[in-house]
């Protein structure tokens, strides 16, 4: 295991990821928000990590007013991002921040990423020497530690970690369905970051949820474990590689605080038995043909679809049309364009404006036409 002497300060193994906080009346549901804060603070736990486009900007200023109003700032550790779409060149860069530490309410961040970098965005961010400027940051005490967000291909990671040697940590998704993955290369991509020494902060472990409502022959295999959730196998296996300092988890009520907190409060890695039916799972899901959309709403809240339309709900409607075959997965397509002048997936103007923010590099436009042949009939 890589000596982590960047991390001493996190308490555990398990961070908040506050980019799916409890809503109510479109708005961040403060009183849910601060009972899962204290659950997760009271079980020794301190790291919460957000983003200015989270939420539609709501994530910044809920983690003000639920944590870092009600906390001593030694409590509780916080990373942010720098995101692409908020500046166009390097003098954007230092107001950008400035106006993120503002909204958390903080006179630092613990940890600060450049975001979701990749083959597409990061000729942008070195053009405008975001890192320089960022990790001047770090010279002047406004962030603690300098690091990268990341989805692409592992080469791309290699040539960024060779440019850049003071990158301190790598944020990456790894999940059991990915890890094998030849389009995510979610193995390759974790092999790098241990070729170049750098801890791992893992992302997306339950796969935006997919890894929680799994089909039926899936689900009876974990069920038949006897063990945990379904949510608590996806966690330990990613929290189970040596090189792993943190596991973030994307929580959006007290129910999933509670059942994450058993299963990283006292830490066990993967039986034999538990790595053998989750790598049944993968077989399964190797076997349908599911859009592997995280729901991590970059292509809708960052980007604002000119058409309105609800990009990541309706891949969720085709995935469970395809994976469980109800009757009624054509109702929820309809409560997806139902109010607030949401578009139809037969809307897209294929402006790629989605495309071009979407970590997972899916083909939306394409994949909207799929939706609107499966639905709109």
């Amino acid at each position: 295991m890589i000596e982590n002497r960047f991390f001493r300060e996190i308490h555990g193994n398990f961070g908040f990821g506050c980019m799916r906080l409890p809503r109510k009346d479109g708005q961040v549901d403060y009183v849910e928000f601060c009972k899962m804060a204290d659950a997760f603070i009271a079980a020794g736990f301190n790291y919460f990590d957000t983003a200015h486009g989270y939420i539609g900007g709501l994530s910044e200023t809920s983690i003000r007013d639920c944590v870092a109003k009600r906390y001593d700032r030694k409590k509780f550790l916080l990373t942010n991002k720098l995101t692409a779409p908020y500046f166009s060149e390097n003098k954007d860069i230092r107001p950008f921040f400035e106006k993120q530490l503002s909204l958390c309410g903080v006179e630092y961040f613990d940890f600060y990423l450049m975001h979701a970098q990749d083959h597409g965005n990061y000729p942008k961010f070195k053009k405008c020497r975001a890192y320089e400027t960022a990790y001047g940051f770090k010279n002047e005490g406004l962030i603690k530690h300098f690091g990268i967000s990341f989805h692409d291909k592992a080469d791309v990671l290699d040539m960024i970690l060779c440019e850049h040697p003071e990158i301190e940590a790598v944020q990456i998704q790894l999940n059991y369905v990915d890890y094998e993955d030849p389009s995510v290369e979610a193995r390759k991509v974790y092999e790098v970051c241990e070729k170049h020494g750098k801890p791992v902060i893992v992302m997306e472990p339950v796969k935006g949820g997919s890894l929680v409502n799994l089909p039926a022959q899936a689900d009876e295999i974990l069920r038949s474990l006897g063990g945990g959730s379904n949510a608590s196998y996806a966690l330990r296996f990613a929290a189970g590689f040596p090189n792993i300092a943190m596991v973030l988890s994307g929580m959006g009520n007290m129910e999933q605080m509670t059942d994450n907190i058993s299963a990283m409060r006292d830490f066990k890695p993967l039986s034999k038995d538990e790595a053998e039916a989750v790598e049944k799972v993968c077989g399964i899901f190797k076997n349908q043909r599911l859009i592997p959309c995280t729901s991590c709403r970059y292509c809708v809240e960052e980007n604002e679809c000119p058409k309105n339309i609800r990009i990541p709900d309706m891949f969720s409607s085709v995935n469970a049309n395809e994976a469980f075959h109800n009757w009624n997965t054509g109702f929820y397509y309809n409560n997806v364009i139902t109010g607030n002048g949401h578009g139809k997936a037969s809307d897209c103007i294929k402006c790629g404006k989605c495309e071009k923010v979407c970590p997972q590099h899916l083909p939306i436009r394409e994949l909207l036409e799929t939706v609107a042949k499966t639905f709109e009939k």
